[in-house]
């Protein structure tokens, strides 16, 4: 059964940091391009992060870049977003996406506050 679970989200005050995982199984995790998407409420999802299979960071979203970091650990099939000096317009259902190809597999979601 393909999963991809995220955990680490909740509430943090800004300047915080946390730090956002996503297990996967089901799936050969070296071979996909792992990403991380956010989506606030009334706005559309966007790309965050992404890691390519070999670790590199393909990109940043120019709202996170010098804050945030994604990295994978392929002998632990799991993506992670680390998240300093959060801002409340980093608060978003934060969604772990498995991509390859064609195929795009999706998580369930962690929820990120951003408040004091």
């Amino acid at each position: 059964q393909v999963q991809l679970v995220e955990s680490g989200g909740g509430l943090v005050q800004p300047g915080g940091s946390l730090r956002l995982s996503c297990a996967t199984s089901g799936i050969f995790f070296n071979i996909y391009t792992m990403n991380w998407y956010r989506q606030a409420p009334e706005k559309q999802r966007e790309l965050v992060a992404s890691v390519t299979t070999g670790g590199s960071s393909g990109m940043y979203a120019d709202s996170v870049k010098g804050r945030f970091t994604a990295s994978r650990d392929n002998a632990k099939n799991t993506v992670y977003l680390q998240m300093n000096n959060v801002l409340p317009e980093d608060t978003a259902v934060y969604y772990c996406n498995a991509e390859r190809g064609a195929r795009s597999i999706w998580g369930q979601g962690a929820q990120v506050t951003v408040s004091s």
